[in-house]
Formats: structure tokens, sequence, C-alpha cells
């Protein structure tokens, strides 16, 4: 009875295991199928994705271990999950520390850490981003929604836009550009291409497959978006991590039960019992 108790417990534990992998799964899909600007992180999504099919693929060895009694695939299990708490550990202690202020960037970069603005100003990281930017379509979004598109042409604060919209899809406020419409905008005249208060003004272009995708302030919206989903997967993965930790001690416990119990119930069909327990 102890055995089956002890046994219930593991496949117990791991059916709700096995359940949560499924929305952390389907966030790592949703993630990675955005059609907006953070549809470009990939290296969010990826982790996400495969933090969900350890998980399942963890979940389901404890199942398989405590239903066919197979010790050898419960060992697998409880190493499997004390290699995932200190993967989760380490990926939250990373998380936290990319979401952290940075000494903040230059121009219209923003207060970001040294290795999220690394990994998305350098040439080689920028070049895919901006192009994943013109294929999703961010900025013509934009001009569908013509309260935003007013927005925009006031020239707001950036309320109503996301940091990819304001940064990416409308010249910087201190250019004093006029909006023409659509995606349209026209420099102030008797001003030169490049006004000096910000390198920006000389990026923008009316194309649709530009617009201000090589300014300093569509990197700094970039980085903007994914350090808020940063900063989300960091809360998220540090209450999955506590779950996980109070999932794989009872795991153990259960499994030390069932083992002695198992000792002991063989012990007594031997007819023979251990020095001292007479």
């Amino acid at each position: 009875m102890a055995i089956r108790m002890s046994n219930n417990v593991i496949v117990a534990l791991n059916a709700v295991t096995l359940l949560l992998s499924v929305p952390v799964l389907a966030a790592g899909v949703w993630l990675r199928s955005r059609a907006d600007g953070t549809g470009c992180d990939h290296f969010l999504s990826t982790p996400t994705v495969a933090l969900g099919a350890a998980l399942a693929a963890v979940s389901l060895a404890g199942l398989a271990g405590a239903c066919c009694r197979a010790t050898w695939l419960i060992w697998l299990y409880l190493l499997a999950m004390l290699a995932l708490v200190a993967a989760l550990l380490c990926f939250t202690a990373f998380a936290f520390a990319v979401t952290s202020r940075g000494a903040g960037a230059g121009g219209g970069g923003g207060d970001y850490s040294a290795w999220l603005r690394r990994h998305v100003e350098g040439s080689r990281s920028w070049a895919p981003v901006r192009s994943c930017l013109a294929v999703a379509g961010v900025c013509k979004r934009l001009e569908k929604d013509g309260g935003k598109s007013k927005k925009a042409a006031a020239g707001a604060l950036g309320r109503g836009l996301s940091p990819v919209e304001f940064g990416c899809c409308r010249p910087p406020a201190s250019c004093n550009f006029t909006y023409a419409g659509g995606g349209e905008w026209t420099r102030p005249a008797g001003r030169g291409p490049a006004p000096p208060a910000d390198p920006d003004c000389a990026r923008w272009d009316n194309d649709d497959d530009k617009l201000c995708y090589g300014c300093r302030s569509c990197k700094a919206g970039v980085e903007g978006e994914l350090r808020r989903d940063w900063k989300r997967a960091a809360v998220i993965n540090a209450v999955f991590l506590a779950f996980i930790v109070v999932v794989c001690a009872l795991s153990c416990c259960a499994f030390r039960n069932s083992r002695r119990d198992n000792f002991a119930y063989h012990s007594s069909r031997g007819g023979w019992r251990r020095a001292g327990d007479a």
C-alpha cells in the first residue's frame, strides 16, 4: 500500500507538471509567431519552447517510471529534475540581470543593460531585427489605425503607442516634421536635411521599407519591448522555479519512501530482518 501511495504521489505531481508544460509551450509558440516587432526576439521564444519541451519530456519519464515501477526511469527523472531546477535558476537570474537598469545608452537609447544593448544595436544583430520589423508590417498597422496615426502626427508622448511603434514608425518629435497622411512626413521648410539636434532626423525616410528602422530611437524601442518581455519571463520563471523545487522535493521523498518500503517488503518475504530491527 505504501509503495502504491508513493507511486501515486509521483504520478499526480508529474501529471500536474505535464499539464503546466502545455501553456509554457503555447507561450513559446505564441512569442515566436507574434506579428509585431517582438516577433524577432527569438532568443526569448526559443528558451521558452525548450523549457516547455523539457518539462513535458521529464514529466512523461516520471509518469512512465511510476506507472511501470521502472527504477532507472525514476532515477533519470530525478536527475533531469535537478538539472531543470539548475537551468531555471540560471535563466531566471540572467533574465533579472538583463532587465536591470544599466549605465544608459547614448542618444536615443534608454537606460538598458549593456548586454541587451550589445545584442540589439550591433550591426550583425540589428540587420535581421530590422528586416523582421519591415516584414512584420508594424508601421502599416499603425497607418491603418486612425486614432494612433493622429496621436503620432500630433507628436504625443507615446500614449497609445508601443515602444517599437513610437521609435520606428515616426520621426522623433525634436525633428519638428509635419505629418502628411499615411506614412508620409515632411521636413520643416528652410532647414537642411540633417538637423543637428538629433541624428535620427537625417535617418528618417518615407519609404515603407526604411522609415526610422535605422534610427537609434527604433533600437531603443526594440530594447524596451524586449526588456518588458524578459522581465515578465523572469517573474514567471521565478514562480515556476518555486513550484518545480516543491515537486522535486516531494518526488524525492516519495521515491525514498518507495525504496524503503520496497526493501522492507522483500526483506519480510525473504524471512530475515536487518540487524538492529529485532
